[in-house]
């Protein structure tokens, strides 16, 4: 789970044992703020870029927990025995009465249970395939079968990826004309590919003469691009593009800089 200091914005991984040991009071290693780490907990992280995870608010009435996991039954006490010790206890063998019932005579296998196995195996292919869809998408072969299937069907494939092939022509880096603290990063980007790709996420990261970094973000395509069409296009084989970023400045620590395309 994450959590955030609302002191200095810093966001923390943490565990339940951490939460339930200090009853949700945690201190940043940041700023040393103690806070409330329940107030802005999540399971999961919005997407970027991060600026203030949600706060909860208090309810006046605890909430109604209404989907059971488990539930221990005092009764049972052999069903957490060794296998010898709960034949001893009972008197009969270990298996309960449903699993005994059950090795004694099993129902045949009908044709319904197969054909629902069938859809049930196509089912999971299909979803398999849809999570690992960038693997198909980009191999050359595999793209010409779907691309003509398509084709017959109506339907349109995304852009093909291959971040490898762009390549970074030029950059700058320079104190922000008219915005004092900010700086303007700039770089022409070129697509080397023989097909046409979509724009891709950027990472820039600053670092100091140690080569550690000072600060870093992704850039969305649409948070450097102002027109949609183009970006619904996808940068032409073979094109060249400029590409300017205003960013705050870390200070005079960042030295250098890189690119990074995903």
């Amino acid at each position: 789970m994450f959590t955030q200091c609302p002191e200095c914005l810093t966001i923390y991984k943490l565990g339940g044992a951490e939460l339930a040991g200090s009853h949700g009071s945690v201190r940043c290693g940041h700023c040393t703020a103690v806070f409330d780490a329940l107030r802005s907990l999540v399971a999961t992280l919005p997407p970027e870029p991060i600026e203030r995870l949600p706060s909860h608010s208090a309810q006046a009435a605890p909430p109604q927990l209404d989907t059971p996991v488990f539930r221990p039954n005092p009764a049972q006490t052999s069903l957490f025995a060794e296998p010898h010790e709960r034949a001893k206890s009972t008197g009969r063998s270990s298996l309960p009465a449903f699993a005994a019932a059950r090795r004694r005579g099993r129902a045949p296998r009908t044709s319904r249970w197969i054909a629902a196995c069938a859809l049930l195996l196509v089912t999971l292919a299909a979803e398999v395939a849809w999570s690992e869809q960038a693997l198909w998408i980009n191999h050359p072969q595999v793209r010409g079968w779907v691309e003509r299937a398509c084709a017959t069907v109506g339907c349109r494939l995304p852009l093909r990826r291959d971040a490898s092939t762009l390549e970074l022509l030029s950059r700058d880096i320079r104190p922000h004309p008219s915005v004092q603290g900010a700086l303007i990063i700039s770089a022409t980007l070129r697509n080397g590919a023989s097909f046409a790709q979509p724009f891709p996420v950027v990472e820039i990261a600053l670092s100091d003469l140690d080569e550690k970094r000072v600060a870093m973000r992704r850039f969305q395509p649409r948070e450097y691009l102002n027109d949609t069409r183009a970006i619904d296009g996808g940068l032409a084989p073979g094109a060249s593009t400029a590409l300017v970023f205003e960013v705050a400045d870390p200070g005079r620590d960042a030295v250098a800089f890189e690119f990074k395309f995903e």
